[in-house]
This record gives C-alpha cells, structure tokens and sequence, in this order.
C-alpha cells in the first residue's frame, strides 16, 4: 500500500500525457474541486470537467454559492477510455445528483474495472456505494455517509487520507493538503506502471 508522499515528493511528479476526469455538477464543494484541479495542472496533467449538463456548475462555500466553474465535456459524451485518471469532488448536492446517474455510475464501474487510479472526497463515495464498488474497500468519507459506506459492505476508517488499491479518499476540505499529495503519487505510480506495462509488450 502506497504512503503518503512529501511536498517536496510531490513537486517533482510529472504528469505530461496523463489525463484526468473531474465529474461533478451543481452543488460541488468548492475547495475539492478547484484544489486538486490546482495540483494537477500544476503536475502537467491535462484535466477536463466532466459533468451532467453543457455550459458551467456552481460551486458551494459549505451553505454559501461560491463560483461557477466552466464544463469541458457532458459525461454521455465521454468515454472512461479516453482517461487515466478519476476525480470525484464532494458536496452533498453535487453527489446526491451523481449517484443517481446511470451514466456516472456505468463510467466509475468501467474505470474501477480497469484498475484505473480514483480520488474521492467527502460525499463523493456516494457514487462508489451506489455503483456497488465498495463492498470489502476501506475507505473514507465526510462521516455523515460512514454508514453508508458500511451497510455497502466497506470498511469505513476516520483518518485524513486512506489509500486502498487504485482508490484514494479523503474525508472534507481540511484534508485537501493530504489528499492531493497522495491523489498525485497514486496517478504517478499508475503512469509509470502503464508506461513499463506498454514497453514490455514491444516486440
């Protein structure tokens, strides 16, 4: 299992050529969306928004609107293939509509399928227990969902960051520092794993 890394670990990750999909809709938790996006791009990964609707999403303070942020791509539109990486911001708004997708639902399975790395923050696992994803997983969540999480058949821990296989959780703004240094090692260490996997195959 995969430990936290360094800041000064993290600033030396290079995600050239790797390309994230953030899914998210109205009522997103601000912070989980703009922060990993930061740390991202400032890694040199090409990040898209990917949401429900055309046009932009509003973005939630807690109980307060705070921006709107500009969607790149409509998620029917999308493909889980054309990705090598998964956000999921919170929000308990922006995640009650996304659980309830059937689109967002089938492109996490596919995603989880393929082993392919996935951050959650907050409410965001929601769309994990409803695709039927975290029955023997040890996660975390805002606590609110913890029973959620259990009822689903996942291990539910209290802790700032929990990394299990390809998933990395976190459980609400405050852990944003923990959650992008491990979100970025995780996508890091898939690179290089695909990258080795695609030389051996060469004749």
């Amino acid at each position: 299992m995969l430990t936290a890394p360094s800041r000064a670990e993290t600033a030396s990750i290079d995600l050239t050529g790797f390309k994230v999909a953030v899914i998210a809709t109205d009522g997103f938790e601000q912070p989980e969306l703009t922060e990993p996006v930061k740390a991202l791009k400032q890694a040199h990964a090409t990040v898209e928004i990917v949401s429900l609707k055309s046009g932009s999403i509003q973005g939630m303070e807690h109980m307060d609107k705070g921006k709107t942020i500009s969607v790149d791509k409509v998620l029917g539109q999308v493909k889980p293939e054309e990705y090598n990486g998964l956000v999921l911001p919170g929000g308990a708004m922006n995640a009650d509509k996304i659980r309830v997708s059937s689109e967002a639902k089938a492109f996490v399975t596919a995603f989880d399928q393929a082993h392919k790395p996935i951050a959650a923050i907050c409410h965001a696992p929601w769309l994990l227990v409803s695709a039927g994803l975290v029955k023997n997983r040890t996660l975390t969540s805002y606590n609110t969902i913890q029973d959620d999480i259990r009822n689903a058949g996942g291990q539910w821990q209290d802790k700032e960051m929990v990394l299990d296989g390809n998933w990395v959780t976190s459980r609400q703004p405050s852990d944003l520092p923990a959650f992008n240094q491990a979100m970025l090692q995780l996508f890091a260490a898939t690179k290089v794993s695909a990258r080795t996997s695609s030389g051996n195959g060469r004749a």
